[in-house]
C-alpha cells in the first residue's frame, strides 16, 4: 500500500487505500454491534423478560467498555508484536474470536429448554451479552487508535468519515437482516420463549462478516513501529512507556475532552433508551399489543430493523453534509443535528403509522452523524501522540457512563412515567435537545 510523505515533521499523507484498510474492519464489528444493540430488547423480551426490568440487561454492554476500552487503550499503547500486526491489531484479533463464538451463542438463548422466563435463560443472555460487548469493545477500539496513530490532522476528519460511513453500512445491514430474511422465507415466529430463526440466521451472518472485514485489516495494514511511531508523532519512545496514570492523565485532560463529554452524556443516555424501548414502543403504537410472544410484537421487532437501517442511511448522508461544513462551523452542524434528533425522538411518542415512523428515525439518524462525526476528530485534534491509546479508552467512558446511568434511572422513571415503553421517548427526546445545546460549551483546540 502506497503512501505520499508530507514535508517537514508530523504524520505522513496516507493514500486513500489505506485509510479504508484501516477502517474496514470497523464494517464487521458494527455489524455485530448493531445486531447486540437493536435485536437485545427483542431477544431478552422473548425469552421471558419483564419490560420494567430491561435495564438490568442493557447496563451490561457498557459496563464492558467503560472496563475494557480503558484497559486496551493502556497496553496497547505498550504492546509491539509484529508477527501479530502490530500494537492495536492483536487486539482485534482477540475481541473478534471471542465475539464471532458469543454471537453464535446470544440468539440461541431460549433454545436449550430452560423454559419462558427462567432465571437460566435470562442468566444465560445476560453472560452472552456481556461477553459480546466484551469482545466487541476488544475489536472496535484499535480502529479509532489507528486512526489516531496513523492519520495526519489533515485527513482525520476524512479517516472518522470512513469510519462512519462504514459504521453506518454494517448497522444498515445488521438492522435489516431478520426482516430480509423473513422475506426470503426464513420463519420470523417460535415456540414460545424461543427466539426466531430470522434473528438465529442474522447474527450467524453477521459473525461471518465480522471474520471476513477484520482478516482484511489486519493482512493488509502495517502499523508503525514503536520509533517510526515516536518519530512521527514528536515524542520519544519512552513516553508511552511511563506513566500514564489514568488520574494523572484525567487531570491533564485538555478542556475539549471534558467538554465533549458533557455533550456526550446527553447523546448517549438518550440513544440508550432508543435501543432499550424502541422495539416495545412500536409494538405498542403500530401494532397495538405489548405481549412479546405475539405475531405483532414479532412483527414490530422487524420494522424496528427496519428503521434502524433508515437511521443509518441518514447518519451516511447527513454524514456527507458535515463533512462540507467548514471547520468555524463544526459547532453548528453538530449541536443542529442534536436539535433535529431530539425532535425525531419526540414524534415516536405521536406516531401510529408504521412508514411515518420512518421520518422520525430519519431525524434520529441525523443526530446519529453528528454524534460520530465530531467528538473523536475535536478530542485527537487536542491530543499528541503521548498515550493516545489510553486517552481513548478514557474518553469511551463518556459513551458508556451515561448509557448506565439511563438503565439504572430506568428502573424508577419507567414506573414514573406509566410503564409505558413509547413514553420513555419523550424524555429522551427532551435530553438530546439538551445535548444539542451543551455544544455551545465546547472550544476546539490542537495540539502542537
Amino acid at each position: 500500500m502506497s503512501q505520499e510523505k508530507s514535508s517537514g515533521a508530523g504524520l505522513p499523507f496516507l493514500s486513500k487505500s489505506v485509510i479504508w484498510m484501516i477502517n474496514f474492519g470497523f464494517l464487521g464489528v458494527q455489524t455485530a454491534f448493531t445486531l447486540q444493540s437493536s435485536q437485545m430488547s427483542r431477544i431478552f423480551q422473548t425469552i421471558g423478560a419483564d419490560p420494567n426490568k430491561l435495564g438490568w440487561f442493557f447496563i451490561l454492554p457498557p459496563l464492558m467498555g467503560l472496563v475494557v476500552q480503558p484497559i486496551v487503550g493502556y497496553y496497547s499503547d505498550r504492546t509491539w508484536a509484529p508477527k501479530l500486526g502490530g500494537r492495536r491489531l492483536p487486539y482485534l484479533l482477540l475481541g473478534m474470536i471471542v465475539a464471532v463464538i458469543v454471537m453464535l451463542l446470544l440468539p440461541n438463548s431460549g433454545s436449550f429448554g430452560f423454559g419462558y422466563g427462567s432465571l437460566a435463560a435470562l442468566w444465560f443472555g445476560a453472560i452472552t451479552v456481556a461477553f459480546l460487548d466484551l469482545s466487541s469493545n476488544v475489536a472496535m477500539q484499535p480502529f479509532k487508535m489507528m486512526v489516531g496513530d496513523m492519520v495526519n490532522d489533515d485527513q482525520k476528519s476524512y479517516a472518522y468519515g470512513i469510519q462512519s460511513f462504514l459504521s453506518n453500512t454494517g448497522a444498515v445491514l445488521a438492522a435489516i437482516f431478520p426482516f430480509l430474511f423473513t422475506w426470503f422465507g426464513v420463519k420470523n415466529t417460535a415456540a414460545k420463549g424461543v427466539v426466531p430463526d430470522s434473528v438465529k440466521v442474522a447474527f450467524y451472518v453477521g459473525a461471518a462478516l465480522l471474520i471476513v472485514t477484520s482478516l482484511f485489516t489486519v493482512f493488509r495494514v502495517h502499523e508503525y513501529d514503536p520509533a517510526t511511531y515516536a518519530k512521527y508523532h514528536g515524542i520519544s519512545e519512552e513516553d508511552n512507556k511511563e506513566g500514564g496514570n489514568w488520574f494523572t492523565l484525567l487531570k491533564t485532560a485538555p478542556k475539549a475532552f471534558w467538554t465533549v463529554t458533557l455533550v456526550q452524556f446527553f447523546c448517549w443516555f438518550a440513544f440508550q433508551y432508543l435501543w432499550t424501548y424502541s422495539a416495545g414502543a412500536i409494538a405498542q403504537n403500530v401494532w397495538n399489543t405489548t405481549n412479546a410472544t405475539s405475531a405483532g410484537y414479532q412483527a414490530a421487532g422487524n420494522w424496528y430493523g427496519v428503521l434502524a437501517a433508515v437511521q443509518s442511511i441518514a447518519a451516511v448522508i447527513w454524514s456527507y453534509v458535515l463533512a462540507k461544513v467548514p471547520n468555524k462551523y463544526h459547532k453548528l452542524g453538530y449541536g443542529g443535528s442534536l436539535l433535529l434528533g431530539g425532535i425525531g425522538f419526540i414524534t415516536v411518542f405521536f406516531i401510529h403509522d408504521q412508514w411515518t415512523l420512518i421520518l422520525s428515525y430519519t431525524l434520529v439518524g441525523i443526530a446519529w452523524a453528528g454524534m460520530n462525526t465530531y467528538p473523536l476528530t475535536i478530542v485527537t485534534n487536542a491530543l499528541s501522540g503521548k498515550h493516545m491509546g489510553t486517552y481513548l479508552g478514557l474518553f469511551n467512558g463518556s459513551i458508556c457512563l451515561p448509557q448506565i446511568v439511563a438503565s439504572l434511572l430506568s428502573f424508577a422513571l419507567f414506573p414514573l412515567l406509566g410503564n409505558s415503553q413509547v413514553n420513555m421517548f419523550i424524555l429522551a427526546g427532551i435530553v438530546l435537545i439538551a445535548g444539542g445545546l451543551s455544544v455551545s460549551t465546547i472550544k476546539e483546540t490542537f495540539a502542537e
